[in-house]
């Protein structure tokens, strides 16, 4: 990189999401994409003074929130329809950080991800804003593909 040219981050307004077989644009938010690793105390038998090491232990995704204005398009509620029902299909996701030009920037691909929560609009006749469909989706975990 030249000395004083500077790359700038990329804006967290343009993303889309990929779900197998639903077709869906026009997502508000994107939020909970993290993962952690619960670090586990163990101890030695012969260990000097009183020390616990540090070891990995499980692996564990939050449930990514998806937001978007309300349409005639049921495709996300059908497939969350499906877990109510007892059929849960599982589904891979990738969410897609886009930049100012359109192009994938990043993306991390969601594995085994199903609707495990939907929150319908919340109405309210003194307001004008659009009305807001949430789902939380569960998956079993994040790679990190770009």
């Amino acid at each position: 990189m030249a000395t004083g040219e500077r790359k700038d981050p990329y804006r967290g307004f343009n993303f889309k999401l990929e779900i197998d077989g639903i077709h869906r644009n026009g997502f508000r938010e994107c939020s909970g994409l993290d993962a952690a690793t619960a670090p586990v105390d163990y101890r030695e038998g012969d260990m000097k003074g009183n020390v616990v090491s540090k070891l990995t232990g499980l692996n564990t995704y939050s449930a990514i929130t998806l937001k978007w204005g309300i349409t005639d398009d049921k495709s996300l509620w059908e497939w969350r329809d499906k877990v109510i029902q007892g059929k849960t299909e599982r589904k891979n996701v990738s969410v897609i950080l886009m930049n100012e030009a359109g192009e994938e920037k990043k993306r991390w691909n969601l594995v085994a991800a199903w609707p495990s929560k939907y929150q319908a609009p919340t109405f309210n006749a003194t307001a004008n804003e659009v009305a807001i469909e949430t789902m939380e989706i569960t998956h079993e975990g994040c790679v990190d593909a770009k």
